[in-house]
């Protein structure tokens, strides 16, 4: 959970709130008021104040940069969850077929994690990770011009299960080609 809060801490630097899908929408607000859900927003009041900082490294400026074309965070995460399994089943499907494409699916032992894209005019504007199993879901959106690699980058450096993940994608991308 610590990872998840200070991810989004992370991300508060540049995103902020932009009408995501009608659907993530509304699981989130179904979920909103269970006080078993821990919930982190970031509006995109907060992610401008942090567009402006000058920083030394350029590794940093570029992911810096990437997340200033964000324009929202949504986390819902719920620890201890017996029925984490059915949230993430309730999750997946709450996702309208058509309107978001499965980018990626990992699965270990304990959970199952799946990445959707929303694309507009050829960029993606919407990304959206399920995972869920054992005792632990979560469900985060973020939304705006998003940059996978810039992404992934951001999930490594603060350690984030999932995110992190993303950097496959490159890998697999390249197998394909071969």
């Amino acid at each position: 959970m610590k990872k998840i809060i200070l991810f989004g801490a992370m991300l508060l630097v540049v995103v902020g709130a932009f009408a995501q899908g009608e659907a993530v929408s509304s699981f989130f607000s179904k979920y909103q008021s269970d006080d078993t859900f821990s919930q982190v927003t970031i509006s995109s009041k907060m992610f401008g104040l942090f567009t402006n900082m000058e920083l030394e490294d350029k590794d940093d400026q570029e992911v810096l940069n990437a997340i200033s074309k964000l324009k929202g965070l949504k986390i819902l995460a719920k620890e201890d969850a017996r029925n984490a399994r059915d949230l993430y089943n309730e999750a997946n499907k709450m996702l309208p077929k058509g309107q978001y494409e499965e980018l990626m699916y990992v699965r270990d032992k304990e959970k199952d994690m799946r990445f959707f894209i929303s694309e507009k005019a050829g960029k993606i504007n919407e990304l959206v990770m399920i995972a869920g199993g054992g005792n632990e879901f979560m469900l985060l959106t973020i939304f705006g011009e998003i940059d996978l690699k810039q992404i992934s980058k951001i999930g490594k450096k603060m350690d984030v299960d999932g995110l992190k993940d993303l950097e496959r994608l490159k890998d697999n991308k390249r197998e394909q080609k071969n």
